[in-house]
């Protein structure tokens, strides 16, 4: 019985990855990620790791994909631009100034967070102790969240940002070019 909700659960996630690559439709490409983030919550409850299992539901299949379907829908697909106008000209370097700072606070954050975990200081970690519930899961979670894995969560809030980004782009395509421009002389 495991090994054919490995396998399911496997297919799953493998279909629903080749469809966000493959599938043109921004909406399609999103509906083939909830088909791969089941899979995951699949595989999160065939391990007995139901809380992972429901935040994976929850947070990414819910919240994350209801996010770009949002921003797919918002920018409409069906309407193309021209992207060699610039609507705001300093947005690039204001762009650049944004991410440095961001990149800044964000390394400052995870340095603070993995110091007040390894103390065992913080707002959440005293109020635990205080009440004598050493040993709670959530407790678990978080100290190992925040401190063995405060890169990867980090990483993957930056890989949400950048796959909002690249829906954005790819939703953005140019308007066909005439065809005296694309004929050789």
């Amino acid at each position: 019985m495991e090994l054919f909700v490995f396998v399911l659960a496997s297919a799953m996630i493998l279909g629903g990855a080749v469809g966000v690559i493959v599938r043109n439709h921004p909406v399609h490409s999103a509906l083939s990620l909830v088909l791969t983030l089941f899979g995951v919550a699949v595989m999160f409850v065939s391990l007995e790791a139901h809380f992972l299992a429901a935040v994976q539901v929850i947070v990414y299949a819910g919240a994350i994909v209801v996010l770009f379907l949002f921003v797919i829908m918002l920018l409409g697909v069906d309407q193309s631009e021209n992207l060699m106008v610039e609507p705001i000209p300093v947005q690039r370097p204001l762009a650049l100034i944004v991410g440095v700072g961001l990149a800044g606070v964000l390394v400052t954050a995870i340095v603070q967070a993995r110091s007040a975990v390894q103390t065992g200081t913080g707002a959440g970690l005293d109020n635990a102790t205080q009440t004598g519930d050493h040993d709670s899961n959530v407790r678990q979670i978080a100290r190992s969240l925040f401190s063995d894995y405060v890169f990867a969560f980090e990483l993957v809030s930056v890989l949400l940002v950048v796959a909002v980004v690249g829906t954005v782009l790819l939703s953005r395509r140019p308007a066909r070019l005439p065809d005296d421009i694309g004929a050789t002389r």
